[in-house]
């Protein structure tokens, strides 16, 4: 062994067998339950509270209220715990020496809580990756911490074992509760499955079907899945019942200090590479009990940690054990514009609800954020972040180019936020980690996902005179910028609404600005509809229907190059072509519908003739 017995530190021997990472550690392990504070920051946080690191008052009994590690040969022992993804039945011979005394409270107690939390014989040390090109588009050095690798592909897995592992044995025997109809879920019945207890997991009955087998899959037979009531309200209320008539002890998704402090070990892995040993022993602060995104850094200091918020419980752990070490180092949650709870209730300086939620990322559609959790964020949390379904998508999309994984919507909110703050912020040079908390993707929204994510799409409105030629002029004022979708139904003799999606030139200052101008500047009416959600949602989608043009009939092409052949051959001919066009640019080709009004067989002819 490495260190002496310490005071406040306890000796873990394990005989499950260790991961691969875990192989070439010490056998020993040790856990810190005596823990030091770097010194003060007084920073005050902009929500009106001081997040100061410091604790108000000093150890019980002790001489000074930052106590050194007392270590012994070699100078700087660095105690490292080993992760394990054993059952926990076959870890039957844990050899505990405890101090005598509680570990002594720091702060308000989540330090302890965090550095003692139980989540690694379920939960795995995730990887902190580095996002080339996230970082090199950002002019930033971007991580991405991947807790979408974990067994169940999301974070929760830490807070739900970690509750359920520290219940008593009696509380454990008769079983456990929950009400989640995603990744909570699926944490508590891995969760019960590993510890051998029954476990309730009540659902909503439109619940999808994926979701529930995979409950049933992690849980086992253990675990029984009860569907009830029409959201997730009422399912609530079948849970509270089983809790006081059944006797089973509730875990909560995110309001609860467990659950909360299990979080806060995503943290539990970085300060090794970006604090120096001897900052470390100075402030009594082990290296071996840091927080996972600040020991895996790429060895630069951290400057800012971007964390999804739902209710709350990943960025109340987060944020209170960074807030705690590394003081100077910025926390921000990240929210759906339209699912903001955390960020309405920091503003209004206590706990609101949501008269209601947007569902695109249903992982953190949460009305009501916890009360401890909004404690917690008050306290440390340095700002908020609200992004829209195009800027999720587009980090969906970001995500994917890095790290090959497609996030869910909620999943995928760090990245969103990380993008939003460095663009508006004119950030560079900075190391930026976001969280990527989840990929348990609903399937049926890739397609969503794929319409919305290209960030440099703008979308018009433009009103245009029914007459000959009348599309060609206004397809010449946004040549020769990239079309991606363009959307047209004929209804009058007089005029007709064109709905078109164009990338504006990257080289040109203000391009797209210009090109509206354009169009005022020669009559066209147009309006900008690039957030506008109910034209991006439905009315981009409703062209179609009767029409009263006689001689209709309806083409599709299918053709590369969409640029120049929208222009140089579709607009060639000298007619008014279409009745109904329909461009959609979904990659490196184009499918066009279209319906001319005039003789098929002239039609025809110049087809023949253009496609030469």
């Amino acid at each position: 062994m490495l260190a002496r017995k310490l005071p406040g530190v306890v000796l873990r021997r394990r005989t499950c067998a260790p991961s691969s990472s875990a192989r070439s550690r010490k056998a020993a392990t040790a856990t810190v339950a005596a823990w030091g504070t770097p010194s003060s920051s007084s920073s005050t946080s902009p929500f009106g509270t001081s997040s100061s690191s410091s604790p108000s008052t000093p150890f019980a009994g002790g001489p000074s209220p930052r106590p050194t590690l007392a270590v012994a040969s070699p100078p700087r022992f660095v105690a490292r715990r080993r992760k394990s993804t054993a059952p926990v039945d076959d870890v039957d011979d844990v050899v505990e020496d405890r101090p005598p005394a509680a570990i002594p409270p720091v702060g308000d107690g989540y330090l302890g809580k965090i550095l003692n939390a139980k989540v690694y014989d379920v939960a795995v040390e995730t990887e902190l990756q580095h996002a080339k090109n996230l970082s090199q588009l950002l002019s930033n050095t971007v991580c991405l911490k991947r807790e979408d690798t974990q067994p169940v592909f999301s974070f929760k897995i830490r807070g739900a074992y970690n509750a359920m592992a520290s219940l008593s044995p009696g509380a454990l025997s008769r079983g456990v509760v929950a009400c989640s109809a995603g990744n909570h879920a699926q944490g508590v019945a891995l969760s019960a499955r590993m510890l051998g207890c029954r476990a309730v997991i009540c659902m909503p009955l439109a619940t999808p079907s994926i979701k529930v087998n995979s409950v049933r899959a992690h849980g086992g037979e253990t675990v029984e899945v009860r569907l009830f009531g029409n959201n997730y309200d009422e399912a609530a209320v079948e849970a509270k019942r089983l809790e006081l008539e059944e006797g089973l002890a509730m875990i909560h998704p995110f309001d609860d200090e467990l659950v909360i402090a299990g979080q806060g070990t995503i943290g539990e892995l970085l300060i090794e590479q970006v604090i120096d040993e001897d900052w470390s022993l100075s402030q009594g602060v082990p290296l071996s009990r840091s927080i996972e995104i600040l020991k895996k850094s790429v060895g630069h200091p951290v400057d800012a940690i971007f964390v999804c918020c739902g209710g709350g419980g990943m960025l109340a752990g987060i944020s209170a054990y960074v807030k705690q070490v590394r003081p100077n180092v910025k926390i921000y949650g990240v929210e759906a514009a339209d699912a903001a709870g955390m960020t309405a209730s920091l503003a209004a300086g206590k706990v609101v609800t949501l008269p209601s939620v947007g569902l695109f990322a249903d992982g953190a559609a949460v009305k009501t954020v916890g009360t401890e959790t909004f404690r917690v964020c008050k306290k440390y949390v340095d700002g908020m972040i609200t992004v829209d379904t195009d800027q999720i998508c587009n980090a969906i999309k970001l995500a994917y180019n890095d790290a090959r994984v497609v996030l869910e919507p909620a999943g995928a909110l760090a990245v969103a936020g990380l993008k939003k703050y460095v663009e508006e912020n004119n950030i560079s040079g900075q190391t930026l980690v976001a969280i990527t908390s989840g990929a348990n993707m609903d399937f049926n929204r890739l397609r969503v996902v794929s319409e919305r994510s290209d960030d440099s799409e703008r979308s018009l409105e433009i009103t245009i005179q029914e007459t000959p030629g009348a599309f060609r002029a206004m397809y010449s004022k946004i040549w020769p910028r990239n079309v991606t979708e363009l959307t047209y139904r004929y209804n009058t003799e007089h005029e007709a609404n064109v709905f078109v999606s164009f990338q504006p030139l990257v080289h040109v200052e203000n391009d797209f600005e210009q090109v509206m101008e354009d169009f005022r500047k020669d009559d066209f009416e147009c309006t900008d509809l690039t957030h506008n959600e109910l034209a991006k949602t439905h009315i981009r989608h409703l062209a179609g229907g009767r029409s009263s043009a006689p001689h209709e009939r309806l083409f599709r092409f299918h053709f590369p190059e969409v640029s120049a052949v929208l222009v140089i051959r579709c607009t060639g001919i000298q007619i008014n072509i279409s009745t109904l066009f329909h461009l959609l640019v979904p990659g490196g080709a184009a499918t066009l519908l279209g319906g001319p009004q005039y003789e098929v067989e002239y039609f025809t002819l110049s087809l023949q003739k253009l496609w030469r």
